[in-house]
């Protein structure tokens, strides 16, 4: 999974025409817990880029695209939020 360093990598990545960001941070057991079938998801959908984003050092992002959870996972396509599944209850919030 790619990372991205910055806001600037951020904004670049999620312009590619199917795009999930994977928001985490090193301190969340969550997103640990989600890292083993990472691999196995992105081989199951190379259609896909998937990217990875610290909440931490992107929280001007977070904050940018309503981040408050993690791990939180956000859809784009050509740099438009399309869905987010942001918890374990299942729920997605698409953008209108």
């Amino acid at each position: 999974m790619k990372k991205v360093e910055n806001k600037q990598a951020f904004e670049e990545a999620i312009q590619a025409e199917r795009v999930v960001v994977m928001f985490s941070a090193d301190w969340c057991p969550d997103c640990h817990f989600i890292d083993p079938a990472m691999p196995r998801i992105e081989a199951d959908y190379p259609e896909i880029d998937f990217i990875h984003a610290d909440r931490d050092a992107l929280i001007d992002v977070c904050q940018q695209y309503d981040i408050f959870g993690i791990p939180s996972f956000v859809g784009f396509k050509n740099g438009e939020e399309i869905d987010r599944f942001v918890d374990k209850k299942n729920e997605r919030q698409k953008k209108k």
